[in-house]
């Protein structure tokens, strides 16, 4: 394990795993909050008018 660190610089590769890890966890809940189940900020209004919308359509 000690080698994979000769090769690699450790504070520049923390800093990548970081960055990275903050951009997958914003576009994970971007992703949830465009869904009407998972909006937490809209709540229960927002997905009772999806579920009538859909209701109108179908």
């Amino acid at each position: 394990m000690w080698r994979i660190w000769l090769m690699f610089d450790p504070r520049r590769t923390l800093v990548a795993l970081t960055v990275w890890l903050a951009v997958l966890a914003l576009l994970i809940h971007f992703i949830l909050l465009s869904t009407a189940k998972y909006n937490w900020i809209e709540g229960k209004k927002a997905a009772a008018l999806d579920v009538a919308v859909t209701e109108m359509i179908g």
